[in-house]
C-alpha cells in the first residue's frame, strides 16, 4: 500500500488525537474532520496503515495508560478509571480484564511487587547465568580482535 506523504501525516495526526485523554473523547468522525479526511476514508486508511481501527487503537491506548498508572501506584482503580476517560468502573474493569487477562486490582498488586523491590535484593532473584558471570576472571571474555578470523588463516 502506497500512501501519499500528506495522507500519512494526517493519519498520524489522527492517531495522536486518538491517544489524547479527554473527559469526553472526541468522536472519530470529528477527528477525521480535524485532519481533513472523510470519516469513512479515515477509518479504512487508518486500519490499513496501523492494523487496527481507530476505535480499537483508542481502547489499546487507554488500556496501556491504565497499566502504567496502576503499576506506578498511588492511585486507586477508580481514580485510574476516571483518569483514562471511563465513567463506569464496571465497564472499565470488564474491558481491562478481557484485554489484559487479570482484573485491574490484581494487576496493580502484582506490578507493585516488581516495581518496589528493595535496592539490595537477594542474590536468589538474579538469573543463574548472571551470578556465574560475576565469578569469572576478567580475562575470560574475548575481545573483538581475538574473535575475528585471523588474516593468515
Amino acid at each position: 500500500m502506497l500512501l501519499r506523504d500528506d495522507l500519512f501525516r494526517r493519519l498520524c495526526q489522527g492517531r495522536e488525537l486518538l491517544d489524547q485523554v479527554h473527559p469526553e473523547p472526541l468522536p472519530i468522525r470529528d477527528i477525521a474532520r480535524q485532519v481533513g479526511i472523510s470519516p469513512f476514508h479515515f477509518i479504512r486508511q487508518f486500519e490499513l496503515l496501523f492494523g487496527v481501527t481507530p476505535h480499537q487503537h483508542r481502547i489499546q491506548s487507554r488500556i496501556h495508560r491504565a497499566k502504567l498508572l496502576l503499576a506506578r501506584g498511588g492511585c486507586s482503580v477508580t481514580d485510574v478509571c476516571m483518569e483514562i476517560g471511563f465513567s463506569s468502573l464496571g465497564s472499565f474493569s470488564d474491558l481491562f480484564t478481557r484485554r489484559v487477562g487479570i482484573a485491574p486490582s490484581v494487576y496493580q498488586r502484582r506490578s507493585r511487587v516488581f516495581i518496589h523491590l528493595p535496592a539490595s535484593h537477594p542474590q536468589s532473584l538474579y538469573p543463574g547465568c548472571l551470578s556465574l558471570m560475576t565469578r569469572l576472571p576478567a580475562n575470560a571474555f574475548r575481545n573483538f580482535r581475538e574473535a575475528s578470523p585471523s588474516p593468515l588463516g
